[in-house]
């Protein structure tokens, strides 16, 4: 058995964390699905952002999107949900198979919104209509502004993967969040069955504390932040609040990893996807780590159990979790703006050079 495959015997579900017209049209991605195991995937303005730059892959798309009138943020979302379109439908009999449990992607609201609850909401509803697929999730940051956003989103039935989340208190305000939107559907008599996911960042807490923690100490924040919000994840699944939406109908929204290749060229390639293969989660992983997975034979046991003590030697070692936690945060919307930014920049250069041809 394929490691990859190992993760589904756990019980964790294994998405791409990329998508380009390129992996499309050479049936890449179909062959990950069939060969690796995978089952969804997650998108993001620097991918998108790659993939325009660095390929003629949407060069013909883009001349005649320019042609209707199109630019900017405009042109790119059509270029972005006719990808996810045509990879939700690859998706589609694994999202049917599992009745709406897995087979999703994701497509992401502007990132400028991100302190923007009117226009997430906003921009949530209207780019989840557009695509017209049931299996496409849109992500709202976990961000103060984006916590209404979230409730009111799925309230109105819009599934959700919330994004930007780094520590167990963030996850737990974003599942709140979910939660309360399930439980306003439940008391007007709609359809409490709203997909959702909750994405907490990994990697991100080790490259930030590298320089100021002893080596024992090294790469381990991330996996021991990680299984904090594992065990919270497990209470808020076994409390009486959660299981009143289940009997209502509802469907448990997943904790989800995000950012789990490994950042230290001294470490092992799969360091967190091996610390994390926990079930009734997702790992959602760039395609070198996909990669690096599939070419190991085994690996070892995950460790949620050791968060605790782990957190608390970080602590003795002067590191305030909660405060590199709003830094991360703060960090992650600055770099998702900059990415968007640098998209829009690429899309107008790309538009020039090809109005000139």
């Amino acid at each position: 058995m394929k490691t990859t495959q190992k993760l589904h015997e756990i019980g964790q579900s294994l998405w791409l964390d990329n998508i380009t017209r390129g992996l499309l049209a050479s049936g890449t991605l179909q062959g990950y699905i069939e060969e690796l195991s995978i089952t969804g995937l997650t998108s993001n303005p620097t991918i998108f952002d790659h993939a325009i730059k660095n390929s003629h892959d949407y060069d013909d798309a883009t001349s005649q999107k320019m042609k209707e009138g199109k630019s900017g943020e405009a042109l790119f979302f059509e270029l972005a949900i006719e990808d996810l379109r045509q990879a939700a439908d690859l998706f589609r009999p694994i999202h049917d198979r599992t009745d709406g449990v897995d087979g999703w992607v994701s497509l992401e609201v502007s990132p400028l919104l991100a302190r923007n609850t009117a226009g997430t909401l906003a921009a949530a509803k209207a780019l989840h209509a557009r695509a017209e697929r049931p299996n496409l999730f849109i992500k709202i940051p976990g961000t103060s502004q984006g916590l209404p956003a979230i409730e009111e989103a799925i309230f109105a039935g819009v599934p959700v993967n919330v994004t930007l989340l780094f520590s167990g208190a963030q996850y737990i305000a974003a599942a709140e969040a979910y939660l309360r939107g399930i439980e306003r559907r439940i008391a007007a008599g709609l359809n409490p069955d709203v997909g959702s996911v909750a994405s907490l960042f990994v990697s991100r807490w080790d490259v930030a504390v590298a320089d100021r923690v002893p080596e024992t100490l090294r790469n381990k924040l991330g996996i021991a932040i990680a299984g904090d919000a594992y065990n919270r994840y497990h209470a808020l699944l076994d409390s009486p609040r959660w299981l009143r939406i289940l009997n209502a109908g509802a469907r448990s929204q997943r904790l989800l990893w995000a950012s789990t290749g490994t950042k230290d060229p001294n470490a092992s390639n799969i360091l967190y996807v091996q610390a994390l293969a926990l079930p009734f989660t997702v790992n959602t992983m760039p395609e070198s780590t996909l990669k690096a997975l599939a070419s190991h034979e085994e690996f070892g046991e995950a460790t949620p159990a050791q968060a605790n003590e782990v957190l608390a030697e970080f602590a003795k070692a002067g590191i305030d979790t909660d405060g590199v936690a709003a830094q991360l945060l703060e960090e992650g919307v600055a770099s998702f703006a900059k990415s968007w930014n640098d998209l829009l920049d690429c899309i107008a250069s790309k538009s020039q050079i090809l109005k000139a041809a």
